[in-house]
């Protein structure tokens, strides 16, 4: 398998936090909002460039569960019903290492849409 690959993940509800571990030393805190809208799964990502959907209104998704999908992703099922789209090892560490900038454009996004965050 190539890439990080996680060794541990923590559901943190009360911070609505998933926190994961990689096995390359990095650890991230990455928000339930922040996974919720950018979920891998086609209803979010579409079917190719340019079809991605501003997923607005969940500042206070929670995650009911994560389930382990093989040796290579999990799948997150959110509280607002969403649970497709499976977070592989790959894009939970994409995720983490640029959280800052996806998170400045999804809010970049949210204001061109004249929708402000979430």
């Amino acid at each position: 398998m190539s890439g990080p690959v996680p060794t541990e993940i923590r559901l943190r509800r009360a911070s609505r936090l998933l926190e994961v571990s990689f096995d390359d030393g990095s650890r991230f805190e990455l928000p339930f909002e922040y996974l919720r809208v950018h979920s891998p799964s086609a209803e979010v990502k579409g079917h190719g460039p340019g079809q991605e959907t501003l997923v607005l209104g969940k500042q206070d998704v929670n995650i009911s569960a994560v389930d382990p999908i093989g040796q290579y992703a999990v799948k997150l099922v959110f509280d607002d019903g969403h649970d497709t789209g499976l977070y592989t090892w790959k894009y939970l560490h994409e995720l983490g290492r640029e959280q800052a900038p996806y998170w400045a454009r999804y809010l970049k996004r949210c204001a061109e849409a004249g929708a402000g965050k979430g």
